[in-house]
């Protein structure tokens, strides 16, 4: 085979190669950006449970206030620098001197591919419930 014959072939095949990579690229780029996206939204869903659980430690305190509830989430979300949250205390008392305290943070401005696509926010809650023994 002529050298002029084999650097032709060379310069085919690197041609074909760039095209491959010219498609697979912003596929992989995609699947990349969205495993990153999806570990945020984990992060956040881990954040706002672990919230409320630090809110029903506080709730099942004696002597202790929806107030103080509400200061320690408060506190713990803005460690983790999330805002515009909702809270919901409840406090339902059984027939024995127990009373459960059910603690959930909704939240909805976890957007996945950064809404790039259109609104693309769902609704994560963390929720957490604990006993109070010894309630009256």
């Amino acid at each position: 085979m002529r050298a002029s014959s084999r650097r032709r072939d060379n310069r085919r095949e690197r041609g074909a190669n760039l095209v491959e990579f010219a498609l697979v690229l912003p596929l992989l780029l995609l699947m990349l950006v969205g495993i990153a996206d999806l570990g945020r939204a984990f992060t956040t869903y881990i954040a706002i449970t672990n919230a409320a659980r630090e809110g029903c430690r506080v709730a099942v305190l004696e002597g202790s206030t929806d107030g103080d509830i509400t200061g320690r989430v408060g506190n713990y979300m803005q460690m983790v620098g999330i805002s515009n949250y909702q809270l919901t205390v409840t406090h339902a008392t059984q027939a024995d001197p127990t009373e459960t305290v059910v603690v959930q943070v909704p939240y909805s401005e976890v957007s996945l591919l950064g809404g790039y696509f259109g609104p693309t926010n769902f609704n994560i809650a963390g929720r957490a419930s604990m006993r109070k023994e010894g309630a009256e």
